[in-house]
Order: C-alpha cells, then sequence, then structure tokens
C-alpha cells in the first residue's frame, strides 16, 4: 500500500495543481485574447474554434513543474528532463506569443525555432556526456534486455529523437483532446518502465500523467482551451528526454508511432506536392485526412488512442 501511495501521490498532486488551475487560466487567457488562431484552408468544422484560450500548455507546465520541484532532492536525475521540458516549452511559449499577440500567424520562422531546439538539444547532450554515467548505450526491443552501444553516434543519434518527438508531438497538437490522450498513455508506459527498472525519473513521468488527466476535463471535446505550441512543444521534450534517460528512444517507434505517422504525413505530402503538384492525403497531418474523409473529431482521437494503448502494451512486451 505504501509502495502504491507513493507511485501515485505525484500523479494526485499535478492533477490537483492543473485542474484548479484551469478555471483560474481559462477566463484570464481569454480576458488577454489569447485565442487560437485557425487556418481557414482547414476543416470548415475547425472554424467554430477561432478564439478558443490557447497557451494552455503554460497549465501543463506549472504543475509538471512544482510536482517534480517537490521530487528534486529525493531525485535530482529527473532535473535533466525537467530542464528539457521548460526549455521546449520556452520556445514553444515564444511561438504562440508572436501568433497571438503580435498577430504573425507563422510565429517564429522556421530557422528560430530550429536553433532554439538544437541549442536545448545541445545543453541536454552536453549535460549526459559530463554529469551521468548513462553512457551511450540503447535497449533494443524484443531482444529480452540486449543494448547496443553506438558510441559517438549516439548523440547524433540523440537529437534526431529530441527533435523528431518534439515536432511528432507539436503536428499531433490538432483536434481537441488528441495529443493530450495520446501522451497520457505514453507517459504512464514510460512511467511503468521507471518504477521497473527503479531509474527513479517517475514522479516527473507521473507529473506529466497527472497535469494531462487534469487538462483533459477542460481540452476533450467541445475543447475550453488549448495548449498550444507551449504544450506540445514541451511535451515532446519530456516524452524524448524521458526514453533517452531509461535508454529507450527506440521504443518511441512503438509507443509513439502516432507522433511519427503525422510527421511522415506533412513529409510526404509536402514532397509529393512539390514534385507532382498532387496530393497524397485530403490534408496533412494525417488527423485532418481522417476528419474531412467523414470521421467525427471525437472519432479520431479515440480511435489514435486506442491504437496508442495498444503501442503501448506492445511496447511492455518488447521489454
Amino acid at each position: 500500500m505504501k509502495f502504491d501511495f507513493l507511485v501515485l501521490l505525484p500523479v494526485v498532486i499535478a492533477f490537483a495543481i492543473s485542474v484548479l488551475l484551469c478555471p483560474l487560466m481559462i477566463p484570464f487567457l481569454k480576458k488577454l485574447k489569447f485565442g487560437q488562431f485557425v487556418r481557414d484552408d482547414g476543416p470548415e468544422s475547425h472554424l467554430k474554434k477561432s478564439g478558443t484560450p490557447t497557451m494552455g500548455g503554460l497549465i501543463i507546465l506549472c504543475s509538471i513543474v512544482i510536482t517534480s520541484l517537490l521530487y528534486m532532492k529525493t531525485n535530482p536525475q529527473i532535473l535533466p528532463i525537467l530542464f528539457v521540458t521548460l526549455g521546449f516549452g520556452l520556445v514553444g511559449f515564444l511561438d504562440d506569443y508572436i501568433k497571438v499577440v503580435m498577430k504573425r500567424s507563422m510565429g517564429l520562422h522556421a530557422w528560430q525555432k530550429m536553433i532554439g531546439q538544437f541549442l536545448i538539444a545541445a545543453i541536454f547532450a552536453y549535460y549526459l556526456a559530463n554529469y551521468t554515467d548513462l553512457g551511450t548505450s540503447v535497449r533494443i526491443p524484443f531482444t529480452g534486455g540486449m543494448e547496443w552501444n553506438l558510441g559517438f553516434w549516439f548523440y547524433p543519434f540523440l537529437f534526431v529523437v529530441l527533435l523528431g518527438t518534439v515536432n511528432g508531438t507539436n503536428f499531433t497538437d490538432g483536434l481537441d483532446g488528441l495529443l493530450s490522450s495520446i501522451t497520457v498513455l505514453t507517459a504512464t508506459f514510460f512511467t511503468v518502465v521507471a518504477i521497473g527498472t527503479a531509474s527513479g525519473l517517475e514522479p516527473i513521468t507521473c507529473a506529466a500523467v497527472g497535469s494531462l488527466l487534469g487538462f483533459l476535463v477542460y481540452n476533450v471535446y467541445p475543447a475550453k482551451v488549448f495548449m498550444g505550441d507551449t504544450g506540445s512543444l514541451a511535451l515532446g521534450g519530456l516524452i524524448g528526454a524521458t526514453a533517452v534517460m531509461l535508454k529507450m528512444p527506440i521504443y518511441i517507434v512503438i509507443v509513439g508511432c502516432i507522433y511519427l505517422v503525422e510527421v511522415l504525413s506533412v513529409i510526404i505530402q509536402v514532397t509529393y506536392f512539390k514534385k507532382t503538384g498532387k496530393r497524397v492525403f485530403k490534408m496533412a497531418p494525417i488527423h485532418h485526412h481522417f476528419e474531412l474523409s467523414g470521421w467525427p473529431e471525437t472519432k479520431v482521437v479515440a480511435i489514435f488512442s486506442i491504437v496508442t494503448a495498444v503501442l503501448c502494451l506492445i511496447g511492455l512486451m518488447a521489454l
């Protein structure tokens, strides 16, 4: 019972902070007119979302940070993950601020966003190399615990994993409750692994689960608040950094498959259109393709979440 309580406590704390902050922050964001910008070329049903408060990722960040700080003394190993989460959250916040407050629909320029992301990833890599004994090995799924020592190539691989996951979560955040639901399941997977391996990382993964569950109360369809890039980039950083710290970056391909599919759908769409002038999907990222194919928004979220839940079970089997 004591063990269960210790595991669940950060979930409860983060949930309480998140679910209490939402009704305080949402009117504040409305008052500041921090409303969501909706693309004119997107699904017609999304036009009614215009003006819905965004930058709700600040709520997620606050609950994760406050909860994590309570455990920092006993679990100092969560520090690099917290840094990456806050770092990418800051990049997302600047992007949101430019879009919402300065009314520049594209937000940060692509090169500005990339420089910020590379800088955070570089600091994370430097910290791992000089202040931890993590090493350069990664676990290989379905091999009974075998590891692959990447040597020098571990660090370029780290950049690919971290930036790929961050941009994957960013593209996934396009429907009410979609990214929140998927990431709750992914964070739960890494919580189970963190506990099973006695890594000491479970306070921050539990905090992510709790904060997202609280946020989902107001983010499910019809959403009263959106997380914006502030939340989506922060969550990508948290998932990516946790996977690296657990030596499980390859597992993101399994449990975070939806993130990967969302990114690939955009790459395929853009590349194919530039070469042929035609589109593979009705709209990218791929969740919009299913919407335009006649699926209700809630069905897309439900199916993507079910797929993620099954993939997380497969991920546990792959251990």
